[in-house]
């Protein structure tokens, strides 16, 4: 697949090309640039690895010291790439999770609308947000979760 988008202009290239478009600091563009940096460098070991075979590296690698060196640098390079992805990957996994502990803040645990940033109470119901909404029965006083519309010890209509 990689000859093929290759032959037909270099995918990858152009791809490269649009994230320099991108902030560089976005986790996304850190893990594309990572694992084609990862691609880039098992391509070399595969070249490499080609070298090696044609001299008859399994049959006496010692007579290549060299090629072995480098062979030993790339891997060494490549486990490097592979822990960047790594972490890329984890601020990605990090930041998602910080944007829905913020969506959640914002939400109302009373009737589930999304409020605007540096509201304190739920424009819609005027729920405290942040704070999950105790609710009570006025029949028999149970409580029930937020957004509960029937009591779970009377089956009262909750809210009425």
């Amino acid at each position: 697949m990689a000859d093929l988008f290759g032959g037909i202009g270099g995918l990858g290239d152009l791809m490269g090309g649009f994230t320099k478009m991108m902030p560089q600091d976005d986790p996304n563009v850190k893990a594309f640039n990572a694992q084609k940096e990862l691609s880039d460098l098992q391509k070399q070991e595969a070249d490499i690895y080609t070298e090696i075979g044609k001299k008859a590296f399994q049959q006496n690698s010692a007579a290549f010291p060299a090629e072995a060196d480098r062979l030993r640098l790339i891997q060494s390079n490549i486990a490097a790439a592979q822990e960047k992805i790594n972490v890329t990957q984890n601020e990605a996994k990090a930041a998602q999770a910080a944007q829905q502990q913020a969506d959640d803040a914002r939400t109302c645990s009373n009737c589930g609308t999304m409020n605007p940033e540096g509201v304190n109470f739920c424009q819609d119901c005027g729920t405290k947000l942040g704070a999950p909404a105790k609710s009570f029965c006025g029949e028999c006083g149970a409580e029930n979760p937020p957004g509960t519309k029937f009591c779970g010890g009377c089956g009262a209509k909750i809210g009425a």
